[in-house]
């Protein structure tokens, strides 16, 4: 009988310890196409604080190389984040101290610091770690973005660049210093929107980097949407992303690639989730950034539920935002995708409470009971199309299918999730 990827995991993980460096890394390499292959929960079933302490141990007694175990967690980080598993292990390890230790050792050195190695350091650490020192983005940010930096095409130069900026993207719930990354990242944006020197994954990530910054610096919206025009790109990739990616996975070979694809689609819409939340201005090319989701929409509702799951999300949290007028949403065509969405049988409860309450901001929006968006003449049309929409497609009877269970679905949030069922229609 063939052994699964645990099985054969956990067999060749243990034959590292008895096998020389050279050895270890031909091991290595197999054990990074067992990581590709698993799934998210057993990938998670793998990954465990006893793991992290046997790598660590390993170290200790010399067993494997330092630059193998960085290596070996590059990779575990790398496959934790394409896979989204977000999971505390590592952070609870005698490894993670360890290379808390050597991150900071390295950094206080005056003379002799070595670069390349401190940037290996910290992206091991990153990508594996949930929630870093205070002190370490100050560290890690500069060695990040040079290391991003590099203009060469090669394969080589690709990769590191790529996991530099996944590694960047991974510093999350810090207010960084604007003075420490945003003229580099700009630059990093603006030569790949002349050169398309990138990899999407990670021109992706520098954007998603620069947009967990947007949470705390509101004067960054200027230079994200007027400089480095940020909703037409979005739309640009979100758009070959959908055309490109082959969602039912028919060919094994190509895995690895449709795999980063379908991250980078995804990190595009939670990147775009950010941004609905934090902005503030009306900019024209809503229409077609709504429509670039729809498009996503459109090409992975079939085969992808996790993507459509986002990109209930993303409108959701567009139909929130008084920024966005309830005509965009309606001319990019979110209304359609969340009426066609709410009658499937498959519809789970995390969907289905986004799409009701899609429904609810819309329905406010359009009743003026949210900030005056439009003319009050401009209002009325566009309340007439949500209403004609609605009733064409049975919504009514769609709402109240769920109607007996909103009370349960309302204690799946913490958002409020109204319970009368006229406040998710749209009357003239």
């Amino acid at each position: 009988m063939a052994k699964n990827a645990t099985e054969r995991f956990t067999e060749l993980f243990s034959e590292l310890e008895h096998s020389a460096e050279s050895e270890q890394k031909q091991k290595m390499e197999e054990l990074y196409g067992l990581m590709e292959e698993m799934g998210k929960e057993e990938f998670e079933s793998i990954f465990t604080e006893e793991l992290f302490n046997c790598i660590d141990k390993m170290i200790e007694e010399k067993k494997m190389h330092l630059e193998n175990a960085v290596l070996l967690l590059t990779h575990i980080g790398y496959c934790m984040t394409l896979k989204r598993t977000f999971d505390c292990s590592f952070s609870f390890s005698s490894l993670s101290n360890r290379i808390e230790k050597m991150i900071i050792e390295e950094n206080k050195k005056k003379d002799g610091k070595d670069e390349y190695q401190l940037v290996n350091l910290c992206e091991c650490y990153l990508l594996n770690c949930a929630l870093a020192p205070n002190e370490f983005p100050s560290i890690c940010l500069p060695c990040f973005l040079k290391a991003a930096s590099k203009k060469e095409e090669d394969d080589e130069s690709q990769k590191e660049v790529e996991m530099a900026l996944l590694s960047l993207s991974n510093i999350i719930y810090y207010r960084c210093d604007k003075e420490l990354y945003l003229d580099e990242i700009k630059e990093i944006i603006e030569y790949h929107q002349e050169h398309h020197n990138l990899t999407r994954l990670a021109y992706q990530s520098a954007w998603q980097f620069l947009m967990n910054e947007f949470e705390y610096e509101e004067c960054l919206e200027g230079v994200i949407v007027n400089e480095l025009h940020f909703i037409k790109e979005a739309s640009t990739e979100m758009e070959e992303l959908s055309k490109c990616a082959d969602w039912k996975r028919e060919k094994k070979d190509e895995r690895g690639k449709q795999i980063k694809e379908e991250f980078a689609l995804i990190g595009w819409l939670g990147t775009l989730k950010c941004y609905f939340l934090n902005c503030k201005m009306w900019n024209e090319e809503f229409v077609g950034l709504i429509d670039g989701i729809s498009r996503a929409f459109r090409a992975a509702k079939e085969n992808n539920r996790d993507i459509s799951y986002w990109c209930i999300c993303s409108f959701e949290e567009a139909a929130d935002q008084n920024a966005v007028k309830g005509d965009d949403l309606l001319k990019g065509g979110a209304v359609d995708f969340i009426l066609e969405e709410i009658q499937q049988s498959t519809l789970n409860d995390e969907k289905t409470i986004y799409c009701l309450q899609f429904f609810d901001l819309i329905a406010k929006k359009l009743k003026g009971k949210k900030k005056e968006e439009m003319e009050k003449e401009e209002r009325e049309t566009s309340k007439r199309k949500v209403f004609d929409m609605l009733e064409e497609e049975g919504f009514e009877d769609a709402i109240t299918s769920f109607y007996e269970v909103l009370n349960y679905l309302k204690g799946k949030r913490y958002r409020k999730l109204s319970l009368d069922i006229y406040d998710y229609l749209v009357n003239v």
